[in-house]
C-alpha cells in the first residue's frame, strides 16, 4: 500500500480564531475544540449548538467549514486529546473552525475526507500523533510540520469512498437517535414546565390548575407561590447520593462506562453501581450538568450519582426536576474561583415543590417517552461499539469493503 505525506495530498491550516466578539469583525458561529473532540462528524443538525464569535475576512476564507474537510484537535493538556478528528459532512455559510484545531482540505482526486477521518481515528494515527507531539507537562501540540508529514496509506478512491459510506451510515443512525432523544426531551420539558413551574397541572375537572383559579399560597422557602396542599421537599428525601472513588487518570479502560465531568464518559474495567442513576457533574466547565444512565458504571470522585433503591420507575420525575430546576441554577458552579464546583450538600438539599398525585400522573404520562430515550441511548452505545470494532478491520483490510456488512 503506497503512502503519501498528508501535506502532499491535502492542505492543512491551523486556526487561531478565538471565542471573542471583536469590533469591526463579522459575527459567525464557532465550531470549537469540544465540538471536534466529541463528534465523529459535523452536520447541519449541530448548527444551533455552535457558540457565537467573530472573525475577519481572511479567517472566514481560511476556516469556513465545507463538506469533505476534516477538522482535528491540535493541542491540549494531554497527549491523548490531540489528533482527534471529525468529518465535515455539510457545507456551512457562517461556521468557522476555532483555535486549538486544524482544518484539513483533501485533494478530492486522491483522498476522500471520510476515509481520512476514519484513518485518523485508528490506533495507527493515534500512535503517530502521540510520538510527534511537542511539549511536556502543561500542554502538548502538533506542529504544521508534524501534521503535513503524517503518512497516509492510499487505496483506490472507490474503496476509500466505500469505507467512508459505511462509517457515514453508522454515524447517520447515531445522529438520528440523538435527534429523536432531543425531541423527546423537549416534549417532556414542556410538560414538566407546565405542571411544576407554571403549576397548570390538570385539576380535578381536568382543567389547568393555576389558570383556572386554583388556590396558591406563598412559600417562604422557595420565595414564590405554590399550589395549596403542595409541599416543599429536597432531593435527599427520596434519593441516595454518592460519588466516585478515583480520579480520571486512575481509570483503567474496560467494558464499563466511567462518568466524569467531561461531556462524554470514558471507560473503566470495574463498576461502582448497576441500575438507574441520575448523574450530576461536580466541577469544571460542565459543573451542574445533569444526565441519566441505566447499567453498570464507574464514577469520578467529583461526579455525583443519585439513585432510588425502590420504585426505580420514579426516576424520570427526579431526572426532570434536576435537569430543569437544579441545572439552570447550579450550572457553572456555586463555589470556587479558578475551578468552579458544587458540593454534595448543594444537590442533597435542593428544594422543589412537590405533590405525590401530580408526580405519579407525570411519571405515567412521560413513561413511554423516558423508556424510548433509554432505548435510543442503548442503540447509540451499540452503534458506537459496532463502529469501533469495524474500524480497525476495515482499515487493516481484514474485512473487504465489498462485503455485505449489515448496519441493522
Amino acid at each position: 500500500m503506497e503512502k503519501y505525506k498528508l501535506g502532499d495530498i491535502a492542505t492543512v491550516e491551523i486556526s487561531g480564531v478565538d471565542k471573542k466578539m471583536k469590533d469591526g469583525e463579522k459575527e459567525i458561529r464557532l465550531c470549537n475544540f469540544v465540538d471536534v473532540y466529541y463528534n465523529w462528524a459535523i452536520t447541519t443538525a449541530r448548527y444551533d449548538t455552535f457558540m457565537f464569535a467573530s472573525a475577519n475576512p481572511n479567517e472566514i476564507s481560511k476556516f469556513q467549514l465545507k463538506k469533505g474537510q476534516v477538522a482535528l484537535t491540535k493541542d491540549s493538556e494531554t497527549r491523548d486529546d490531540i489528533g482527534i478528528p471529525t468529518y465535515i459532512a455539510d457545507d456551512f455559510d457562517d461556521v468557522i473552525l476555532g483555535y486549538h484545531c486544524a482544518l484539513i482540505t483533501p485533494n478530492k482526486t486522491i483522498l476522500d475526507g471520510r476515509y481520512l477521518n476514519a484513518l485518523l481515528h485508528t490506533d495507527y494515527a493515534k500512535k503517530y500523533f502521540a510520538c510527534n507531539a511537542s511539549g511536556s507537562g502543561q500542554r502538548y501540540a502538533l506542529s504544521v510540520e508534524a501534521l503535513n508529514s503524517f503518512p497516509v496509506p492510499i487505496i483506490p478512491l472507490s474503496e476509500q469512498e466505500r469505507i467512508g459510506e459505511i462509517f457515514s451510515a453508522l454515524d447517520k443512525k447515531i445522529e438520528l437517535n440523538r435527534q429523536i432523544n432531543q425531541n423527546l426531551e423537549a416534549m417532556a420539558k414542556q410538560l414538566y414546565d407546565y405542571w411544576f413551574v407554571q403549576f397548570d397541572f390538570p385539576d380535578e375537572k381536568g382543567k389547568p390548575y393555576k389558570s383556572s383559579g386554583g388556590k396558591m399560597v406563598w412559600n417562604e422557602t422557595l420565595k414564590r407561590e405554590i399550589p395549596k396542599d403542595w409541599d416543599v421537599r429536597t432531593i435527599k428525601d427520596f434519593m441516595r447520593i454518592f460519588t466516585g472513588k478515583k480520579d480520571v487518570s486512575k481509570a483503567i479502560p474496560g467494558e464499563y462506562k466511567f462518568f466524569s465531568c467531561a461531556p462524554e464518559p470514558i471507560t473503566s474495567n470495574e463498576y461502582l453501581y448497576d441500575g438507574y442513576a441520575i448523574l450530576v457533574s461536580g466541577n469544571g466547565s460542565y459543573t451542574g450538568r445533569v444526565s441519566f444512565y441505566k447499567g453498570k458504571f464507574d464514577l469520578y470522585q467529583r461526579t455525583y450519582a443519585c439513585v432510588l433503591d425502590e420504585n426505580s420507575h420514579d426516576i424520570s420525575f427526579y431526572y426532570y426536576t434536576l435537569k430543569y430546576l437544579f441545572q439552570p441554577i447550579y450550572s457553572g458552579g456555586r463555589h470556587g474561583s479558578s475551578i468552579p464546583y458544587i458540593v454534595l450538600g448543594d444537590l442533597a438539599d435542593f428544594n422543589f415543590a412537590y405533590n405525590v398525585k401530580v408526580k405519579e400522573l407525570f411519571i405515567n404520562t412521560v413513561k413511554s417517552m423516558f423508556d424510548e430515550q433509554l432505548s435510543k441511548q442503548r442503540e447509540i452505545e451499540e452503534l458506537i461499539k459496532q463502529r469501533d470494532k469495524l474500524l480497525p478491520l476495515l482499515m487493516n483490510g481484514q474485512v473487504s469493503v465489498n462485503s455485505d456488512l449489515s448496519l441493522g
